[in-house]
């Protein structure tokens, strides 16, 4: 059994929507390189079986030796799973297509719900010297959705200003709901981002007040631009504060870190 630790925890967040191409793994990416410019320490957990958040941050294929497939399911030890990436202060522990495999292999696992909590508790993660640890999560709420949820202080929803937006967050709400009865009582929503925004597009200001006037203080102020800048970055394999660091995207991102530090802060 591994040694867990008792403080000097970082704070969990889960990237999470079960709908895909809403900005999950951009915002992923790109706000933890937002935390890291700001000074935070921070690690991205690629649990996406895709691997893109790896790709974004500059791993390639070749270089996943280890990954959050053998953290979860051949309990190997943090420092052999953590890797620094181009980026000051953001590391990262990556993907493979492994990874799709680990809901069946899963299953017959009585701790099976438990297992990223365990991983993320090993007494290792003290020497990182974490502030933030961000889960990318597959685009489905399956078993390793709920990994994530239970390891997690709280969920972070981006979601893409477009015509029956809110219509997927029902489930996830519900999802959530279930996780803090039956294995992390604690878990908290850290705020919805409204993603692919674009202020001359009427739909995406309807669904910006639609979320405001549901969802209230929930929804981040800032909000994420649709930008090509952003949408150029993960090709040449790193975050748009990289690969372009005056563009709009980048200093969406910087609003979005600067306020979850802030919300934090009060906490």
């Amino acid at each position: 059994m591994p040694d867990y630790i008792t403080q000097t925890l970082p704070k969990i967040v889960s990237v999470v929507n079960q709908k895909g191409g809403v900005g999950k793994t951009t915002t992923s990416i790109n706000l933890a390189a937002a935390l890291a410019e700001a000074g935070q320490k921070v690690l991205v957990v690629d649990l996406d079986p895709q691997g893109n958040a790896s790709t974004g941050l500059g791993v390639a294929a070749q270089d996943r030796e280890y990954t959050t497939y053998e953290l979860l399911l051949e309990d190997i030890d943090l420092n052999e799973v953590v890797q620094s990436t181009d980026v000051e202060n953001l590391s990262i522990v990556p993907a493979t297509v492994d990874l799709s495999s680990a809901d069946i292999e899963l299953i017959s696992n009585e701790k099976r719900s438990f297992l990223l909590r365990d991983a993320l508790r090993q007494v290792q993660m003290e020497g990182f010297g974490f502030d933030y640890v961000l889960i990318d999560c597959p685009p489905s709420l399956n078993l390793l959705t709920v990994n994530a949820l239970i390891a997690s202080d709280s969920v972070l929803v981006p979601l893409q200003s477009e015509f029956f937006a809110l219509e997927g967050l029902s489930q996830l709400m519900l999802t959530i709901r279930e996780v803090r009865e039956t294995g992390n009582k604690s878990l908290r929503i850290e705020g919805i981002v409204l993603t692919m925004y674009d202020a001359r597009n009427n739909l995406s200001l309807q669904v910006e007040q639609d979320a405001r006037d549901n969802l209230g203080d929930l929804v981040f102020k800032t909000v994420i631009p649709r930008n090509v800048r952003v949408s150029e970055a993960p090709s040449f394999a790193m975050p748009v504060l990289s690969y372009d660091t005056a563009s709009k995207g980048a200093v969406a991102y910087r609003a979005l870190a600067a306020e979850m530090m802030q919300n934090n802060k009060q906490l």
